[in-house]
């Protein structure tokens, strides 16, 4: 396997794993939210909206990651790294998604795109934990929930 196939099929393998365990946690104070409320009161509206929108932010990442795997596995598959990269670019015109240019970006430049979304994702998922760990807590009025 030549060293830019490992690249791109270690980069879809990352991004498929981080897109899953990102999405499932994202999943969690969804589930989780609705159960405690029934116990313990209702909390603010707003904080549940706001989670619920971060939550759906990281789900929507997670999508795109997914997405974004698939596409290096595709490039993967081809025997150059040229071949692979315009086999995607061809790909994503059909699909109306981008628009031909005249110099497709090389793999870095792809696999460190896909980086910034993960950290992006990383970040919505934190906030979205954070505040449902703060409405867990006020609507606990700080006695244990167990």
């Amino acid at each position: 396997m030549t060293q830019w196939k490992a690249a791109a099929s270690a980069a879809a393998r990352n991004l498929g794993r981080n897109s899953i365990v990102c999405g499932l946690t994202a999943l969690l104070p969804l589930i989780i939210g609705p159960i405690t409320q029934v116990y313990r009161g209702f909390a603010p509206a707003f904080g549940w909206l706001l989670t619920l929108v971060f939550c759906g932010i990281v789900l929507a990442l997670a999508i795109h990651l997914l997405f974004d795997a698939l596409l290096f596995r595709l490039a993967s598959s081809h025997e150059t790294e040229a071949a692979g990269l315009a086999a995607v670019d061809d790909l994503l015109s059909r699909m109306q998604l981008r628009k031909p240019d005249g110099t497709p970006p090389g793999l870095e430049r792809r696999i460190a795109g896909s980086r910034r979304i993960v950290w992006r994702q990383r970040f919505a998922l934190a906030i979205s934990l954070l505040i449902f760990a703060i409405l867990l807590f006020t609507a606990s009025d700080g006695q244990p929930l167990c």
